[in-house]
């Protein structure tokens, strides 16, 4: 009822647009079939105030959907048996893309960084220095991320929204379940609790592929090993959680939200899995900036 209600506002809101159109005389050259329209109007504005009225629809519907999620669940057995269940899709079947990945960009980061530094005035221990920082301030945790957006993300929304097409959660309200609640808490929950576990692996697997390639480029263990532990702040590794369980949550719900309101058929599915992940990412960017600024700055 609220989206019939919306619709029928923005079609009265564009049939005043038309009227005031009218209104200012618009030009309308024919030529070669084409329709040119030179309007006295800014149409930009009205475009932009369309897009703001999505986004403020979209965010109502994203909250109103987590109070539902939030709430306790009514019978904690099958809580346990879905959250155990998602902790095995959602963390256990993503330690081999994490791992694979960690190490090959953990030797190319140590391979380029020795390649920009060849300067005998700097000494060497410098590339164990510059590859752990860089694997544990940016790329576990922010790229590790976006990796799983698309992996884990794309999950979820096909998921749910696979039962949402398939009329599984319209049965789960008819029995008087919390659909919400049932399907994307665990989800939540079991994001949160191993996409850390996830980072700490990427950093050490990401510090063996660095080790690797700082031999390849004719930097010793001892001088690699000493660049690692020169001025080690611990506090990095916890800023680097700090950041993916931020993460964590945005990929869960986002891409739960995106599947649980799915309409239409298999097409819709799969744009719903793209714009999970596609929304995920662009919103762990900003988020990324954010959380950077405000713990680092």
């Amino acid at each position: 009822m609220a989206d019939e209600k919306l619709g029928q506002s923005s079609h009265f809101f564009f049939l005043l647009i038309a009227q005031e159109v009218k209104k200012k005389k618009i030009i309308i050259m024919n030529k070669k079939n084409i329709c040119f329209f030179i309007f006295n109007a800014n149409i930009n504005k009205l475009l932009i105030f369309e897009h703001m009225l999505k986004l403020l629809k979209h965010l109502g519907k994203y909250f109103n959907m987590m109070s539902k999620v939030l709430s306790k669940p009514k019978k904690y057995s099958v809580f346990l048996g879905q959250l155990n269940l998602e902790l095995q899709k959602i963390g256990l079947n993503s330690i081999s893309i994490v791992t694979i990945i960690s190490f090959f960009v953990g030797g190319v980061v140590s391979i380029q960084t020795a390649f920009n530094l060849q300067n005998p005035l700097l000494p060497k221990y410098l590339i164990g220095l510059a590859s752990r920082d860089s694997l544990i301030l940016e790329f576990s945790p922010t790229m590790i991320a976006l990796i799983l957006a698309g992996k884990v993300g794309s999950s979820i929304a096909s998921e749910i929204g696979s039962m949402r097409i398939t009329e599984q959660i319209d049965a789960l309200e008819i029995m008087g379940m919390n659909s919400a609640s049932y399907l994307i808490l665990p989800k939540i929950i079991a994001s949160i609790f191993f996409f850390p576990l996830l980072v700490v692996l990427s950093m050490g697997i990401g510090m063996i592929g660095a080790w690797i390639g700082a031999l390849s480029a004719d930097i010793t263990t001892s001088e690699f090993l000493y660049g690692l532990k020169y001025e080690f702040n611990p506090f990095y590794i916890t800023y680097a959680i700090i950041k993916t369980i931020f993460f964590a949550f945005i990929i869960s719900s986002v891409s739960s939200y995106l599947g649980y309101f799915t309409k239409g058929g298999a097409i819709a599915v799969a744009k719903s899995s793209t714009q999970a992940v596609v929304s995920s990412s662009i919103i762990i960017l900003i988020l990324n900036y954010v959380l950077t600024d405000l713990i680092l700055s």
